[in-house]
């Protein structure tokens, strides 16, 4: 039988911290008593408990990581638009349909 290997390593060990800060927010804003918990030792909490916590931690670094992307994205999108389109003093200028005229 292969020996058990533990699978929830983070992947970035500096964001460890910020994990455990983001765990122990999370599980006061649900009213979970975090005196139980005795280090990194969740055990006294019931499975409930520590799926909630965990549930909401997934929820939260996915809307994180969609807020980046979608930042990341439109700031691509507006430096490619900048370097498309050179850049025109189009003040006091009318537009007929989708086409300026001076």
């Amino acid at each position: 039988m292969p020996k058990s290997r533990r699978s929830n390593r983070t992947l970035v060990p500096q964001a460890r911290q910020a994990l455990d800060q983001m765990k122990y927010e999370i599980a006061n804003e649900l009213n979970i008593p975090t005196h139980l918990i005795q280090g990194d030792y969740w055990g006294n909490l019931s499975a409930r408990d520590c799926g909630s916590v965990g549930g909401n931690m997934v929820k939260r670094m996915i809307e994180a990581a969609q807020a980046s992307l979608a930042a990341t994205t439109m700031a691509g999108v507006r430096q490619g638009f900048q370097e498309f389109v050179p850049s025109q003093d189009l003040t006091g200028t009318t537009w007929q349909g989708n086409y300026p005229t001076q």
